[in-house]
């Protein structure tokens, strides 16, 4: 048993090293890009219905590429808009994404990736793009 609990716990924390560090709170998420002097990227996204955003998470997010490069380059932040009823976020949280949306997204596209500089503008946007994880990353630095 104790083998298996070590087993489980060295991956778990393996997980956890290569995870990305999405930000829970887009006022932190924020800050932070300011204080580190990071581009903050802001996605919009239907986790759990729009096919274009769920590629995007595969295809990139979830790269190990694009995931050791955002570490040291970006402060992340996902403004996740689920239907299901089983993906339903807290009420907080809602109305935080809602609010971004209205200023940022009013015409509703996902999914739609806005970057941010570190004073508070926008010096892009995009969307998915069938590409690689690095032609992304240059995608996003080109802005």
């Amino acid at each position: 048993m104790t083998t298996k609990f070590l087993s489980t716990l060295f991956l778990l924390c393996a997980l956890n090293m290569t995870a990305q560090n999405w930000q829970a709170d887009y006022n932190k998420a924020q800050e932070l890009a300011s204080q580190n002097d990071q581009k903050l990227i802001l996605v919009f996204s239907g986790s759990d219905w729009c096919t274009p955003c769920i590629k995007l998470e595969n295809d990139i997010w979830k790269s190990e590429e694009f995931q050791h490069y955002a570490a040291d380059h970006y402060v992340l932040y996902k403004a996740d808009f689920p239907r299901k009823k089983a993906n339903k976020l807290p009420k907080e949280l809602a109305a935080q994404n809602a609010a971004l949306a209205e200023k940022y997204n009013p015409n509703g596209y996902f999914p739609l990736v806005v970057v941010i500089n570190s004073n508070g503008q926008v010096i892009g946007n995009t969307a998915y793009k069938d590409i690689n994880p690095q032609a992304y990353i240059n995608l996003i630095n080109s802005f």
